[in-house]
Parts: structure tokens; sequence; C-alpha cells
């Protein structure tokens, strides 16, 4: 069982960056495929990021690819999303999961463990 705990949103104008931390309170992450979704006000949760328990392979929505770059620190327990410019569609709150398996990384419902999230706004 692991207890994951996000930090680093706030607010940010258009065309920032932020860089967004889970850590995990309780386990170790080193056996979780890892990922990061968000929810905005009024949709549905989407898939952001995903990266396999060693960290060499990474996966990525569309509309996140090539300014978003997920990672992880096994030693310090903790898994990284860096997010640069930003846009204002980027405002949500992002959460990350764990699962075991790789197999549908992007898919919600397949992660086992949940943080609370921390809310990214993108300021125009």
């Amino acid at each position: 069982q692991v207890q994951l705990v996000e930090s680093g949103g706030g607010l940010v104008q258009a065309g920032g960056s932020l860089r967004l931390s889970c850590a995990a309170s309780v386990g170790t992450l080193r056996v979780y495929v890892m990922g990061w979704f968000r929810q905005a006000p009024g949709k549905e949760r989407e898939f952001v990021a995903s990266i396999s328990w060693g960290g060499s392979s990474t996966y990525y929505a569309d509309s996140v690819k090539g300014r978003f770059t997920i990672s992880r620190d096994n030693a310090k327990n903790t898994v990284y999303l860096q997010m640069n410019s930003l846009t204002p569609e980027d405002t949500a709150v992002y959460v990350c999961a764990a699962k075991r398996t790789v197999v549908a990384a992007t898919q919600d419902t397949t992660y086992n463990y949940w943080g609370q999230g921390t809310q990214v706004t993108v300021s125009s």
C-alpha cells in the first residue's frame, strides 16, 4: 500500500512553468507505475502522463506532449511533472496515481492509489 501527497501547484501566468511533485508518505513508489491525471471544473478527469517503474518508459497525452515531462527519483520516493509553456487550458487539479502494472496506463480505472491533488491555475 502507498499513500501519495502532491505539491507544487499554484498560480502562474500563461507561458510560465511549474514543477509538481508526488511523494509517498507511506510505502515505496519503486514498485509502481506512476501516472498524472488532471480534472478541470465541469470536465472529466483526463490522463496527462505516465512513467514505468524504473523511468525508462514514459507516455503523454497529445495535449501536453512536448511541454510536460514526467520523471521519477526512486531514491527520493518521488515522481515529478515538469510543466512548461502553460496555457489557461492547463488549469485543473492535478492528481498523481499508482498502479502495479504498465498495462492500460492511460486509463484512470486501472490505478489503485490516488493522491488528493494540487491546484494549478494558469492566468491569461
